[in-house]
């Protein structure tokens, strides 16, 4: 489980000038659950997610997961957390250009040193997300639906408990977000993988059971 309290999050100084991004948010979000976060541009919705994912700090508040608050993490072991406890996947996914799919998919196990141990597993989540036969291809090769595939897999090889997703279809067409889309969806159904997902799409976001609305940094119920 996920707990929100009073989350604030200002950026810029005294000296300049302060902007007020989040403004004291405070929910819940219970384990394998799947939940959008919407709102329009300017909301704070990115911001919101970078915070729950542990990759900017809040200004104050807290964010707990399992009862343990991870905003007084020092820097190795919040590196330590989000290698063993979440994935993330980007609007742009982010892979490296000079790798293979399945030599992306095994960076996290490469971190941690355990590639041999995760290697059967990438190779079953690159077929898992229909790219069985695109495992030695680079992205160059690939089309952005594949690409964001690839993320996906990459983002669950060490079996997070929560994976976050920052507009992840925000990019493709029509047809591939919602194949993407589907894939989260199976994935959460399947393995009860608790996603937290920013979303644009009003329609994809009234597929799932828990929607976070943000306007101007507030949660709108």
């Amino acid at each position: 489980m996920i707990e929100v309290i009073d989350l604030v999050k200002n950026f810029g100084t005294e000296k300049t000038f302060i902007t007020k991004v989040l403004k004291g948010i405070s929910l819940t979000i219970e384990t394998g659950e799947f939940t959008t976060i919407v709102g329009p541009s300017g909301s704070g919705k990115s911001t919101f997610l970078n915070v729950l994912s542990t990759l900017i700090k809040p200004t104050s508040g807290k964010v707990l997961f399992d009862n343990v608050d991870i905003t007084t993490f020092n820097e190795d072991q919040l590196g330590k957390f989000r290698n063993k406890t979440i994935g993330f996947i980007f609007q742009n996914h982010h892979l490296f250009s000079e790798l293979t799919a399945l030599e992306n998919v095994m960076m996290p196990a490469d971190i941690a040193d355990n590639h041999d141990k995760h290697i059967d597993h990438g190779k079953y989540l690159l077929d898992r997300v229909g790219l069985s036969d695109r495992m030695n291809y680079k992205p160059a090769h690939l089309s952005g639906g594949q690409c964001q595939r690839v993320a996906i897999a990459r983002a669950l090889l060490l079996s997070p408990k929560c994976l976050f997703a920052d507009e992840p279809t925000g990019n493709l067409d029509q047809a591939t977000t919602h194949e993407i889309f589907n894939l989260l969806e199976e994935l959460n159904n399947e393995q009860k993988t608790t996603i937290v997902m920013v979303t644009h799409d009003e329609k994809l976001a009234s597929r799932v059971n828990n929607t976070i609305t943000l306007i101007d940094g507030n949660v709108i119920n």
